[in-house]
């Protein structure tokens, strides 16, 4: 199956060898997890609950979008601007510049057409009505940040690629040329030809894979963007570390933090954050306007599916935290924005459960998954 990728070989694969991220054939997380991140008493949710559990996994109806192509047509005034276009897909505008983070454009977070978490709804703008891009990060290999059909659609144009060790080799497997690949260590910093935006890749605590033997054969990080006047920090997926602190000291200060809220649960702590701990991450990242990400698209969890955003609304208050929760599609300047109207609200009354068929039952699962699907 064409979709699970490629594994590195040759000089890729030195070079992946030479990470000091790599132990006994993969790739693993450098700092100690903090205590109390995973909650000792949570036992791994089941399949079946996985699959059929809660009935507010997906929201009633769609999600309120907007055409941000008005606004795209021209320059953002503070030089700043973030359009959130689902999950962990946005295009930021920085300093005169476009980059877009982990693009999935596809109908499913998964290898398959037919089978895994489908998105609620399609991405606002078509990715062939897309304004072009100056260059694309992609911070690890899982399906909901990596996806085949949107990576075969963006190598007819010439954007390059900046990404983690290894993903070179998915990408390269689909059509992308090896000369607009650029695959970055921790703390390697790379400036796209032609502009003067530089991205680095930085620490956070995940993992990858896109099949049953490939765990950690690939790295993941998160993404510093700076151009000429601001920065921004985009998180990809991680669990709670206080490595943020170092990024801070050699990065920071960021004007735009997009950290991963969704896809969450107790088990999983020290691999996700969840909005309680993705607070604390801004707050260890210095605190800049904080643009919560990878929610709102898929059920990759048991939680409700705005769960994300009201705890976000809850507790931001308590942590000082400006939060940035634009709808589907508008684009937002960070300096231009000081409330957030909870906008996910309007939908709650109209929720209808959407159970998969009993047809779909996967029978060759375990009972239980021993980490989670993202």
């Amino acid at each position: 199956m064409k979709s699970l990728g490629r594994r590195a070989e040759g000089e890729r694969l030195e070079r992946m060898q030479d990470s000091p991220r790599w132990h006994d054939g993969r790739f693993r997380n450098q700092h100690p997890i903090q205590p109390g991140l995973r909650d000792p008493a949570a036992s791994m949710p089941t399949v079946r609950e996985f699959l059929w559990g809660g009935e507010r996994r997906t929201p009633g109806r769609a999600l309120p979008t907007l055409n941000p192509h008005t606004v795209w047509a021209r320059r953002p005034d503070s030089g700043l601007r973030a359009t959130w276009l689902g999950h962990s897909t946005v295009l930021l505008e920085i300093d005169g510049w476009r980059v877009l983070t982990d693009p999935v454009w596809g109908a499913r977070a998964s290898p398959s057409t037919l089978l895994g978490p489908k998105r609620f709804q399609p991405v606002p703008v078509a990715l062939d009505a897309m304004p072009a891009v100056d260059c694309v990060v992609i911070s690890h290999d899982h399906y909901d940040h990596l996806d085949y059909p949107t990576i075969r659609a963006l190598a007819r144009s010439n954007v390059p690629f900046v990404t983690s060790l290894g993903v070179g080799a998915h990408l390269q497997a689909w059509g992308i040329p090896p000369a607009r690949i650029t695959e970055l260590d921790w703390w390697e910093t790379h400036t796209v030809p032609g502009t003067d935006l530089c991205i680095t890749a930085a620490p956070s605590q995940h993992f990858s894979g896109r099949g049953l033997k490939d765990r950690n054969a690939t790295l993941w990080s998160s993404m510093v963007v700076r151009g000429t006047r601001h920065a921004a920090f985009f998180s990809g997926d991680t669990g709670l570390t206080t490595e943020y602190a170092l990024i801070r000291q050699r990065l920071g200060p960021f004007d735009l933090v997009m950290l991963e809220v969704g896809a969450f649960h107790p088990a999983w702590g020290d691999i996700h954050l969840g909005p309680a701990n993705a607070l604390k991450a801004n707050a260890l990242l210095g605190g800049g306007t904080f643009l919560p990400v990878h929610w709102g698209t898929f059920s990759l969890s048991t939680h409700d599916w705005d769960e994300p955003a009201e705890t976000l609304l809850q507790l931001a208050p308590a942590h000082g935290a400006r939060l940035l929760m634009p709808r589907l599609g508008e684009p937002v300047e960070p300096v231009q924005v000081d409330t957030v109207a909870p906008w996910w609200r309007d939908l709650q009354s109209a929720h209808a459960p959407a159970p998969l068929p009993a047809a779909t039952t996967p029978t060759a699962l375990p009972a239980t998954l021993p980490w989670p699907l993202d």
